[in-house]
């Protein structure tokens, strides 16, 4: 990773771990069981990626990302509410977890779906109230934008179309569509939120939704690679439980060439999106670039 976009991340993922200790009740506070749940999970590690493309979409169009933290720590909020409720008994019955014990194992499944169901709700909560200094109108687009990209026609639904697809062979594109809404969907939306509080035009949002569809393509597809290639230390769960599943992966269909041209391909064609922005684009360009570094 360049020295450029590993200082970047490591200053955005700061901003993002202070706020979210300011936005989540404390553990003494009643329900106390509940908010160390909420707490658990949220600060169980991660890259915290969804809300650093946030701060990266207002940064893109000029905007200054402490204006914008807020909502990005609500796009993690989201995120951690979809890991918490994935890991379940009933879905992939995880017991690992960026290396540590689900939730479920350590409070019990009912009290991970509560979890799960409190950060969503509270991610929806600030995202309707900040930025206070921004138009409320902006406010509105985020709340309909982010709520579209988690619901049944964004990440909800394609964790069913995972489920679906378990021990099915899917073409190419039914697996775009599954990974477009399972995990794409929320990436955009990262993304374009920040464009869009930080005032972005309607071009400029397209470029932005354009890279950001493609990066997550690129990234689930080289998230299957890794769970072929890497090892506990990389994935903070035990690799090669998608096979055991019989989940729907780029290599268990493609194979593993196959699966790092499409990976590359995408790459491609996010960094191309990000033209008009010039020199503003550098780091998104490199996150990109990156991806395909980091299943080496």
């Amino acid at each position: 990773m360049e020295q450029g976009l590993s200082n970047y991340l490591q200053e955005r993922a700061a901003m993002v771990e202070q706020t979210l200790q300011e936005l989540l009740p404390a553990a003494e506070v009643v329900p106390g069981i509940l908010h160390e749940a909420m707490r658990y999970s949220t600060f169980a590690g991660g890259k915290r990626l969804r809300p650093i493309l946030c701060l990266a979409g207002a940064e893109l169009v000029g905007g200054r990302p402490e204006i914008v933290r807020e909502a990005a720590c609500a796009l993690e909020m989201i995120h951690t509410y979809s890991l918490i409720h994935d890991d379940l008994p009933c879905m992939d019955d995880d017991d690992l977890r960026r290396g540590r014990p689900t939730n479920h194992r350590v409070f019990g499944e009912a009290v991970a779906v509560l979890a799960g169901d409190a950060l969503l709700t509270l991610a929806f909560q600030i995202l309707a109230t900040y930025p206070a200094q921004v138009p409320a109108e902006r406010r509105c687009r985020v709340v309909q934008f982010v709520g579209e990209a988690s619901g049944s026609l964004g990440m909800v639904g394609g964790q069913v179309l995972d489920l679906e697809g378990e021990g099915q062979r899917l073409s190419r594109a039914e697996m775009q569509q599954m990974h477009a809404s399972k995990t794409g969907r929320l990436l955009r939306a990262a993304l374009c939120s920040g464009g869009i509080l930080a005032g972005a035009s309607p071009r400029e949002i397209k470029a932005m939704d354009d890279y950001a569809a493609a990066f997550g393509l690129a990234f689930q597809i080289t998230d299957d690679i890794l769970d072929v290639t890497g090892n506990v230390e990389k994935l903070g769960k035990a690799p090669g439980s998608d096979q055991r599943k019989e989940k729907a992966t780029y290599p268990a269909l493609f194979g593993l060439d196959a699966s790092r041209r499409m990976a590359a391909e995408m790459v491609a064609r996010a960094t191309a999106a990000l033209q008009e922005f010039g020199a503003r684009a550098e780091i998104l360009k490199q996150l990109a670039i990156f991806l395909l570094e980091r299943e080496q």
